[in-house]
């Protein structure tokens, strides 16, 4: 394979091979630090991230508000603290090699605030930001303040093409590269636009070819982009190298470092990793943010699934639609549906599925009883880990009286809730496993045989082999 060269990225030259940022705690200071040490870009998450006691243990997130824009407003200073450390952490391990990246959602409750507040703590340390999940328009502006490059997380040369001329081109000198995440092959939450099918994934070097075309016409051709999403092998990608139609070009990678010694994820996630077929990561959309995300099937994606599926569309009252003038209970609850789906609806009772939830769509869903209480829970319990949240509906802008303006809806879950847990040891199975459509390679890689581990700095040593 071609050598890889080093890039100018953040203002500094390093190999071309990013760390992605993890969402909640898969990604902290130990693994960021340990991957600018071994040369390249580490990522810090700053999605929740976790701080510490004087004694090392992880400090929980506990809500103590009794409202949710209470809550709200500990769930930013929880991320502040956590982030703050984290940066401090992998500054440390970095030893001044590399450089060190945060990544936010820009989608994420209380982006600014929180992106302030890691760059105000950790003044000096941050040499870049990584942001998606949303048209992050102020992206930029924050960025130049604290004069640090910024890094856009686009899935096609349209939305970079907006973002720029809106916003970005007032702060070109401190655009730091583009990151062009694969919306059929990342891991997480995806960019899938709704002219996209995500059953038909498009090939990413086209849309990369067009990327650099929208980018050279504003004059970027010195600022690399950052390739994300289904890179595992780095010699399947050996014809990007050096290539004009697609210029100055890293690679970004989410899912293989989840298996390292430095990965914060808990042992038996790691495990499951090494299990996983192809096949076994499914595109789905329950997520509470509206988009598209990427993450292991189990017990909780085949459980929402199962609340879809059960699903009639009904009215409270007869006579308002003639379509629907045949009553059915559920429980004490009446309903008025259509003739041929009141035997499904009788049937899933029969299953057990005894208990009605209304969606805002005027739907009904069919859940257990144990279910529904934990739904509730878990709506009540908000405390606005999104900008705007289906789940809960929960909105950030006080415009709104903090509300979407659409009722709560049963059919997604707590995110927050189901990434947390999982990180900290949580069932497996019930929780929201992210994982990019490439981790079945965990299994065939034999890079990994006889249940190798490898350190950050053995797999970037691995990865620049080309395997």
């Amino acid at each position: 394979m071609k050598a890889i060269n080093s890039l100018n990225i953040s203002g500094s030259e390093v190999l071309p091979l990013v760390e992605g940022g993890k969402g909640i705690s898969a990604t902290n200071g130990a693994s960021a630090g340990a991957w600018a040490a071994a040369g390249g870009v580490g990522t810090v998450s700053c999605v929740n991230a976790d701080n510490f006691d004087e004694n090392g243990n992880v400090i929980p997130q506990v809500y103590h508000g009794k409202t949710r824009t209470e809550r709200h407003a500990e769930l930013i200073q929880y991320g502040i603290d956590g982030g703050v450390r984290q940066v401090k952490d992998a500054h440390d391990i970095a030893g001044g090699n590399g450089r060190i990246h945060i990544n936010v959602l820009w989608e994420m409750g209380g982006a600014e605030p929180v992106l302030e507040g890691v760059l105000d703590g950790a003044k000096g340390l941050v040499h870049g930001i990584t942001c998606g999940a949303g048209m992050p328009y102020k992206l930029a502006e924050i960025a130049a303040n604290h004069k640090v490059f910024f890094h856009p997380i686009i899935s096609s040369a349209r939305a970079f093409g907006i973002l720029w001329k809106r916003a970005y081109k007032n702060y070109g000198e401190w655009l730091g590269g583009v990151v062009y995440e694969d919306p059929w092959l990342a891991g997480g939450h995806n960019g899938l636009s709704n002219a996209e099918d995500p059953l038909e994934p498009q090939d990413p070097y086209p849309r990369v070819v067009a990327l650099r075309k929208m980018m050279n016409k504003f004059g970027l051709e010195h600022v690399p982009i950052l390739m994300a999403g289904g890179v595992w092998y780095l010699r399947d990608w050996e014809h990007w190298f050096d290539n004009p139609d697609i210029g100055l070009i890293a690679f970004q990678y989410g899912t293989r470092p989840l298996l390292t010694k430095e990965s914060p994820i808990p042992q038996g996630w790691k495990d499951k990793l090494t299990t996983l077929t192809e096949g076994d990561v499914l595109l789905h959309r329950f997520s509470p943010t509206g988009f598209y995300s990427s993450a292991v099937r189990n017990n909780l994606l085949n459980q929402l699934e199962g609340r879809s599926e059960r699903q009639v569309e009904f009215r409270r009252k007869a006579g308002v639609d003639e379509a629907f003038n045949t009553e059915v209970l559920v429980g004490k609850k009446k309903y008025f549906v259509q003739e041929d789906d009141k035997p499904k609806v009788l049937a899933w009772v029969d299953q057990g599925f005894d208990t009605s939830m209304r969606t805002p769509d005027d739907t009904l869903i069919l859940v257990g009883a144990d279910e529904a209480a934990e739904i509730r829970q878990d709506q009540k319990d908000c405390m606005g880990c999104l900008s705007q949240c289906k789940f809960s509906n929960w909105s950030q802008n006080p415009d709104t009286n903090y509300s979407t303006g659409r009722g709560a809806d049963p059919r997604s879950f707590c995110i927050q809730k189901s990434l947390m847990n999982i990180a900290h040891g949580g069932s497996l199975d019930d929780n929201l496993m992210f994982a990019g459509h490439a981790a079945f390679n965990f299994g065939t890689d034999p890079f990994y045989s006889n249940g190798f581990v490898p350190t950050v700095k053995e797999l970037i040593e691995r990865i620049v082999t080309g395997d």
